[in-house]
């Protein structure tokens, strides 16, 4: 007998859950706190979620597709992590590179975190009728 949580649909929704909960955690971020310090900057950091919704409805939201999605998006934070640092680096901003590296790592690690809780997801079956 297998339980509730080890459902293929509750799998899903919480994979689901902590995907929508990291784009809108990355979001509140650059909209309340910013990312790179005061400025327009942080604009680079929104390539992640278009990505993650590019990749993800390309694939049609099947688990294993959404595990490229999310994976693309932790690699697109990491990218506009390098983006930013340099940016800082050459400039007077009131960001610390420490910060933006630290940050970026965390945005990562949590889309990186739901690739993986997409992958303990099963396929469903094909249909053979499509």
């Amino acid at each position: 007998m297998t339980s509730s949580l080890a459902s293929p649909t509750t799998r899903y929704a919480l994979a689901l859950a902590a995907a929508v909960g990291t784009v809108l955690f990355l979001l509140f971020g650059i909209g309340a706190l910013g990312i790179v310090g005061e400025g327009d900057r942080d604009w680079l950091y929104l390539a992640a979620p278009a990505v993650l919704l590019v990749v993800a409805v390309a694939t049609r939201f099947r688990p294993g597709g959404m595990v490229l999605a999310l994976g693309a998006a932790a690699a697109t934070t990491l990218v506009a992590g390098v983006v930013a640092v340099v940016l800082v680096a050459a400039d007077d901003t009131a960001a610390s590179i420490a910060d933006v590296i630290m940050l970026t790592v965390m945005y990562a690690g949590l889309f990186a975190a739901g690739a993986w809780l997409f992958s303990r997801v099963p396929e469903p079956p094909v249909d053979a009728v499509a």
